[in-house]
């Protein structure tokens, strides 16, 4: 693992969400995406030392809808940006840690993520984060 890449973050609507980030906080929004693989709207907050992702679903069925309905707005998930990420899925299964994505799927930013399974990282979902270009955000 590099580092903390950022915290996924589900609210219902990014854009009330932005400006409590932005204007209340006094954090810059860098970049709002729509990531069609993982169903969500996604916002990303340059927290300084660490990145915010805001995860919006566009869907009532999609996975952060899901989330809200069950345990409302708030923390989602943990990523740490990693090298290989296939090889890292690897390493973790070979240490009996259970993934969500044995595959990776496309993730916002332009990279590749794969979850771990919450019942492997005591109940806190981790997100690997493999950037697939050379400068990261």
């Amino acid at each position: 693992m590099k580092k903390v890449d950022h915290i996924g973050i589900a609210v219902k609507s990014i854009d009330e969400a932005l400006v409590f980030y932005t204007e209340t906080l006094g954090f810059q929004c860098i970049d709002i995406e729509e990531v069609q693989s993982q169903q969500v709207r996604v916002a990303f907050i340059d927290a300084n030392n660490v990145k915010i992702e805001l995860l919006e679903s566009l869907n009532e069925n999609g996975p952060i809808s899901k989330f809200i309905e069950k345990r409302g707005e708030g923390i989602h998930h943990i990523a740490f940006g990693v090298h290989s990420i296939q090889e890292r899925i690897s390493e973790l299964k070979e240490k009996g840690i259970r993934m969500v994505n044995e595959i990776p799927r496309e993730g916002a930013g332009q990279s590749r993520v794969a979850f771990m399974h919450p019942k492997s990282g005591h109940g806190v979902l981790f997100e690997l984060c493999e950037k697939l270009h050379m400068e990261e955000k």
